[in-house]
């Protein structure tokens, strides 16, 4: 038996195989990347590390050989990585790999969800359906550490924060729960065939996670419900490209406005509106609160001047 990690020189992979290094000999494990260089500590460990590009269908096979389960995480070309996933997929398969966990989002498989990252994500998981390997699907909420990291600290500097969620429900979800949810789906048995929504403990909002912030930080910001065109204005105006890439040179920021504003549409219309203990059932641990992750960032925010 071996475990396949994808992209783990990325934040999500590079964690997994951490954690997966505390609970599986490194003789079966595999940790592949376009990087190998930077898992050299990983090799040290006696992992295996070895080069992979999903752009390049024939350092696959090499890379996946011996593998018998895959953790597939999604590439950041939203909107063009489905043939990346679809060489992914069909190399492991032919390799031997007979399971594959994958890394998707809340409501996928729902056709009306308007979240363009629903589409890659859907056609992914179709493509592992019908690849003849057993399937785990871990459908992830929003990512706690990407309101900490990302929203919270312009909102403080500029003291606004225009956004198009407006109240929707959602239960963020610590990107440390995903990564443990997913580890918990390659180690422990009875995952195959099932699909979890990973979510945090508590249904919150945009406006609630702001208001909280500001509880924390003493620095007040004004919450400003937005148009999806004014988003899209808003994003712009931070020079966040409009589409995604996971080249550094051409988007040196790792986010595109077009999966943003309807990532924020989506919230809007509930269909972030899901709670499960899914990472409970995953891990054995409850779910980290926002607040938690709120805490573990906050001094890396603006300072407030007030005495």
């Amino acid at each position: 038996m071996a475990i396949i990690v994808t992209g783990a020189s990325g934040g999500f992979g590079r964690a997994a195989a951490e954690l997966l290094l505390t609970k599986v000999p490194p003789s079966e494990l595999i940790f592949t990347t376009r990087k190998p260089a930077g898992l050299a500590d990983l090799a040290a460990r006696g992992a295996a590390v070895r080069f992979a590009d999903f752009d390049d269908p024939a350092s696959l096979p090499a890379a996946f050989a011996g593998g018998t389960q895959m953790l597939l995480i999604s590439t950041a070309r939203v909107g063009s990585r489905v043939g990346q996933h679809a060489n992914a997929i069909r190399a492991a398969v032919q390799a031997g790999v007979k399971h594959i966990v994958y890394t998707s989002i809340l409501n996928a498989a729902n056709p009306t969800n308007p979240a363009i990252v629903k589409l890659d994500h859907r056609a992914t998981e179709e493509l592992i359906e019908a690849s003849g390997a057993a399937w785990t699907f871990l459908r992830d909420s929003q990512y706690a550490e990407a309101i900490a990291a990302a929203v919270v600290p312009p909102a403080l500097a500029s003291g606004v924060l225009p956004d198009n969620a407006h109240d929707g429900p959602i239960a963020f979800v610590s990107r440390e729960d995903c990564i443990a949810s997913a580890v918990g789906a390659l180690t422990t048995p009875g995952h195959e065939y099932k699909a979890y929504d990973i979510t945090g403990p508590e249904l919150l909002s945009f406006p609630k996670a702001i208001a909280m912030a500001v509880e924390i930080s003493g620095i007040p910001v004004q919450y400003k419900p937005v148009s999806d065109a004014a988003m899209f204005a808003y994003f712009d105006s931070l020079g966040v490209p409009r589409h995604a890439s996971d080249d550094p040179v051409t988007a040196p920021i790792p986010w595109s406005s077009d999966d943003m504003v309807t990532f924020g549409q989506s919230i809007r219309e509930g269909y972030f509106n899901v709670l499960t203990d899914a990472v409970e059932q995953l891990t054995g641990r409850k779910a980290r609160t926002l607040r938690s992750v709120l805490m573990q960032f906050k001094d890396s925010w603006p300072k407030s001047t007030q005495s």
